[in-house]
């Protein structure tokens, strides 16, 4: 039979596009509500962390419109929300951790009768001290995990040879993920005795099992459904099973369809944000600028429970060293408990707060040789064969050829040499230039997350439905899942609908995140699309008398002739025979594997690599700062979907730079939000963005293990991000040589204008 490995993979846009601009797309908010639905509102706690002395419910229970009003004591299973671990009721009980920790949950006939509820509540709390700093949490001895260590080499041994050590501190903030759509969960009673969920979710068995647990049922009477996501970003991963599992104990305990959907200043209040850190380093280097050792503690700010924060920190140590090979490596993390939401998955999953720490690192040594960093960074690029300090042996690295492309192609020379000559001749307005290598490593680094499957039906007038566990949220994920059936069954992507993702139809699915949800899901439509393939191609031979027959761009070939079949009449045909023409497909990651107890293993499928070259510019009068351009040499693979790969490398790349400049997460010493709605807490908008943005893909198959040899592109292109707050750094130093340089991130104005006017020198 005549394979199909030469076959392009077919052209194809987003599929949701028109839908997008034309209004019909639906998201949860706009789905048709059954009659009678009820409204929900939460009465979360007021304060960080203090004991309820005093919760009466009863002038508002007897509000007109009121239906009932649910506390801990309400729930027929569990009280616990927790997914790594089992430290997060849903209801507070007796005593409140964070500000925004759900207490009750007010159900009534309309938002007007909540809201008055609400207002006749009498809840009086005694306030306990608050912990919002995590070096006080760990100094306290609060940790929500075990502390772990990764290590390579004798650091301790190799400070003593090197010629120059650097140490210091690095602290990076937190990060809103401010999704267009809020979290909210719709549910209503099935007849047979189960609950269905429309949820906003990227893990819609994550919500499955939590509302299981909550209802103290089985997991076959949760049906959880998802259309597509406005937005997720991973603060919908863990977080959005709280909103489901409220939803439906509503829905459970009246009968009756409940919806709940928190507005907007509830939605920043009540969410877990990207992990703050705070972290110390040490860098040893030799007279090369060879890296011989290198030494990092971080203390992760994981808020008032685990959430994701182990796995969060175990995400941190992977990436500790970055594109850097350092034969001598220490880095030790602490999950550290305070009393804030518990943090949650972002966009890089800790990693981008371990690579801001090594880049620190290098510019600390830089500017204290009186060099910059660059020079660094390139002598200590990783190559085949270097081993990482988890144990996993490098091949087919492309650091230095990235780095190497991005020189060349964007003549980084001539870049330096323009911005010498800018500088010297403008007093009050610097420029300053940065590269950012990256290598991000592609899986789950739990090793069981990795498998996905999918379930393809033919029916009989030709048309395909395609059932997987990817959640579409913005990242064009369905393009890529309906490009691979296409390609596959050979066959116009016309013919193929994607369906919602839910968890009657596809069970046990890992969260659309880690950058895996393409690579996972793919393969599994791959797997169910090939079993289909072969039985229908088995009947085109058995009917020709052919052993050469094939299914290419919707046509019918026979001999390597185009033949006078049509996909509908051959599908026709294999019906009638009683052909299956529905596969479910199966895939699991191969080859990768961790062990926790060694802190060494093999835990990625593969890693994507890249380099961007940053240019900024700072006012000196007024702090404030322009970005010229940001040029990107991105290892993409061999790209599947172009355009969607452009894409999130540039959202990718626009949202790190936000988390490294404007976007600071503001929190009193009460643990009270203080970037409580968007005129206080600020991303980037089009004004904020570089005025040009460069990216070009190495010309290079990926993996076998990557869909179709195109690499991931979800979460690596973040990191590029880091870049703009040394090229800031940098244009700094060049107005005034003696600042005192502090590693603190958001590089704000405020921060800007500060460190333009200070000096390290007394």
């Amino acid at each position: 039979m005549k394979q199909t490995s030469s076959v392009p993979i077919p052209s194809f846009g987003n599929p949701d596009a028109i839908g997008h601009v034309t209004g019909r797309s639906l998201y949860l908010d706009d789905l048709p509500v059954m009659q009678e639905t009820l409204s929900l509102l939460v009465l979360d706690a007021p304060v960080a962390h203090g004991k309820i002395t005093r919760l009466d419910i009863q002038s508002a229970a007897t509000i007109p419109g009121v239906v009932t009003i649910l506390t801990a004591q309400d729930v027929p299973g569990e009280n616990q929300i927790g997914g790594i671990l089992p430290d997060e009721p849903l209801f507070a009980e007796g005593e409140v951790h964070f500000q925004g920790q759900p207490i009750l949950l007010i159900v009534a006939e309309t938002a007007e009768a909540a809201e008055a509820a609400k207002k006749a509540i009498v809840l009086e709390i005694d306030p306990l001290p608050v912990v919002t700093d995590p070096r006080e949490a760990y100094a306290k001895g609060h940790l929500l995990s075990p502390s772990r260590t990764f290590k390579r080499g004798d650091p301790h041994a190799a400070f003593e040879k090197c010629a120059y050590i650097f140490s210091g501190i690095a602290e990076n903030g937190g990060q809103e993920h401010l999704y267009l759509e809020t979290q909210g969960a719709y549910a209503y009673p099935t007849e047979s005795g189960g609950i269905k969920v429309h949820s906003s979710t990227q893990g819609p068995t994550a919500v499955q099992r939590t509302i299981a647990r909550i209802l103290g049922l089985p997991m076959n009477r949760i049906e959880v459904d998802v259309t597509r996501l406005g937005g997720g970003f991973g603060g919908k991963e863990d977080q959005a099973s709280l909103w489901g599992a409220l939803a439906a104990l509503a829905a459970w305990k009246t009968g009756k369809s409940a919806k709940l959907v928190p507005h907007r200043m509830q939605d920043l209040r009540m969410t877990g944000k990207r992990h703050p850190y705070s972290s110390d380093y040490k860098i040893g280097l030799d007279t090369n600028l060879r890296i011989l050792a290198y030494e990092a503690t971080y203390y992760q700010n994981g808020g008032a429970a685990a959430d994701l924060s182990p796995a969060i920190l175990e995400r941190t140590l992977f990436h500790a060293t970055n594109s850097y090979a350092i034969p001598n490596v220490s880095a030790t993390a602490h999950s550290c408990k305070t009393h804030l939401p518990p943090n949650t998955a972002f966009r890089g999953f800790g990693g981008p707060q371990g690579m801001f720490v090594i880049e620190a690192a290098i510019h600390h040594a830089a500017t204290a040789l009186g060099i910059p960093a660059f020079e660094i960074q390139e002598k200590n690029l990783v190559q085949d064969g270097y081993e990482m300090p988890y144990g996993q042996v490098l091949s087919d690295t492309k650091a230095i050829e990235t780095w190497r492309n991005a020189r060349e192609e964007f003549d980084l020379d001539h870049m330096l040499k323009d911005v010498e000559a800018f500088n010297n001749t403008h007093h009050y307005r610097k420029k300053g230039i940065a590269i950012m290598p990256i290598c991000f490593g592609i899986s789950f680094t739990n090793t069981m997350m990795n498998q996905a499957r999918a379930l393809v039906h033919v029916y009989s007038d030709g048309s395909v439905s395609v059932s997987t566990g990817a959640v579409e949220m913005g990242q064009g994920v369905n393009a890529k899942m309906i490009q691979v059936a296409a390609k596959t069954l050979g066959i116009h992507t016309k013919r193929i609908r994607l369906e919602t993702t839910n968890t009657g139809r596809v069970a046990n699915t890992s969260p659309s995140a880690a950058s895996a949800t393409a690579d996972l899901n793919g393969k599994a439509v791959l797997d169910a699309c090939k079993q289909i393939r072969t039985r229908i191609l088995a009947v085109l031979a058995e009917m020709t008398g052919s052993g050469e027959v094939s299914i290419e761009n919707d046509y019918i070939w026979v001999n390597q002739n185009v033949s006078g079949w049509s996909w509908e009449q051959l599908i026709k045909i294999c019906h009638t025979k009683r052909t299956n023409l529905s596969a479910k497909g199966h895939y699991a990651t191969p080859e990768i594997h961790f062990d926790k107890t060694r802190e060494k293993g093999h835990p990625f499928a593969y890693h994507v690599y890249g380099t961007a070259i940053t240019l900024a510019e700072v006012d000196c009068i007024r702090g404030t700062y322009e970005f010229d351009t940001v040029k990107i040499i991105h290892d993409g693979g061999n790209s599947m979907n172009h355009m969607v790969d452009i894409g999130q490398v540039e959202g990718g790349l626009i949202q790190g730079m936000g988390w490294m400049t404007m976007e600071e997460v503001v929190y009193d010493q009460q643990g009270k939000l203080r970037a409580n709605a968007l005129s206080t807490y600020k991303i980037p908008d089009i004004y904020a963005v570089p005025r040009e943005i460069v990216v070009r893909f190495l010309d290079e198959a990926g993996p076998e293990l990557a869909l179709f040899k195109s690499k991931a592109v979800g979460e690596p292109p973040l990191m590029y991000g880091i870049g703009a707050y040394f090229a800031i750094t940098n244009a700094i130093t060049a107005f005034n040589p003696t600042t005192h340089l502090t590693y603190t991130a958001p590089m704000t104005p405020e921060k800007v204008l500060l460190a333009l006017y200070s000096s390290s020198i007394p």
